[in-house]
């Protein structure tokens, strides 16, 4: 019972989006080369269940390059006028477009000189006969049994305020870079701005050996730095190869004499390396990719600078 209630909902909060999909035409450009021709900021507006989207939308629009912030209408009106300025867009939300909070702020916003875009369920609305631009964000029905609360009407505004931010980001060149000066915090943030340097072992954590050494010394080197692995170079002090446990638990079953052995004639040669500067997320991905555990960093000359192990990407969090 539950579920094709819900099912219905869906159904009718999808067709909402496609029907406005279809609905898009010149109103739309005209409102993206306003917004973007914006030397101020983007003020979104609203009341009620409106005004709640109207603060995602807001959102939105600042974390891909578009300086935005949300105007509750009420307050508009009672005393945080002075936040607008003549550069400054105002995005309005109103579905019926005569919201009375609204529409008392329209006037305002005109003797100031900035401009107006509405997205309304109400074309030949108040709203939309102050505004510069109007978008038409109306649905056939609510997806309320009722027809009262704002469901298909609020999901269709905030899918327009999702192809606003997103067209506006396409047009101002806004790169993965961009974002994550945005997304500072948190496994996003870790992701893209993140590099190799910032999380590999170094020092006594790295241990590195020459190729002479015996592998029961590699061993006590990287137990001492609490490693995976260890970096082996040759006489120039490039690296050679790797020593790692997998190769240790390979070399086991088939030869009782290994601790005694050159680590050169059972170190994994040429291995996998990366650099640095560069991201986090790529050492991920060859690490998943090639499936190893551990990757060698190196400077320019192939010298050994640093170890990558998975286990410190899952604690930087971004495993």
């Amino acid at each position: 019972m539950h579920i094709e209630q819900a099912k219905k909902v869906l159904k009718i909060e999808a067709q909402a989006i496609q029907i406005l999909s279809k609905r898009l035409g010149s109103e739309f450009n005209s409102a993206i080369e306003l917004l973007a021709k914006c030397r101020g900021k983007v003020i979104v507006t609203g009341m009620g269940k409106g005004g709640i989207i109207g603060e995602k939308i807001s959102a939105t629009l600042s974390s891909t390059g578009t300086p935005s912030m949300f105007l509750h209408s009420a307050e508009a009106i009672h005393g945080d006028l002075g936040r607008v300025a003549k550069d400054d867009v105002i995005l309005a939300i109103s579905n019926s477009g005569e919201t009375e909070e609204v529409v008392r702020f329209l006037p305002l916003i005109k003797k100031i000189g900035a401009k107006l875009i509405a997205l309304t369920g109400n074309t030949r609305s108040t709203l939309a006969k102050y505004s510069d631009v109007v978008l038409d964000v109306s649905v056939k029905k609510e997806a309320c049994p009722l027809g009262l609360a704002p469901t298909a009407s609020t999901t269709v505004t905030l899918a327009m305020g999702d192809a606003i931010a997103v067209c506006l980001l396409k047009k101002k060149g806004f790169k993965e870079e961009n974002f994550a000066f945005y997304h500072p915090g948190g496994s996003l943030g870790k992701r893209l701005l993140l590099k190799v340097d910032d999380i590999m072992r170094k020092g006594k954590a790295n241990p590195v050996v020459k190729e002479s050494v015996l592998v029961k010394d590699v061993l006590l080197e990287i137990t001492h730095a609490r490693a995976g692995a260890a970096s082996v170079v040759n006489k120039k002090g490039k690296l050679s190869g790797i020593f790692t446990d997998g190769d240790l638990r390979r070399h086991l079953k088939s030869d009782a004499n290994l601790a005694l052995k050159n680590v050169k004639d059972v170190m994994t040669k040429s291995p996998i390396t990366i650099s640095k500067d560069r991201l986090a997320s790529e050492a991920l991905r060859i690490l998943k990719e090639k499936r190893i555990d551990e990757l060698p960093v190196v400077d320019a000359k192939l010298r050994p600078i640093g170890m990558l192990d998975v286990q410190d990407l899952l604690k930087a969090g971004l495993v």
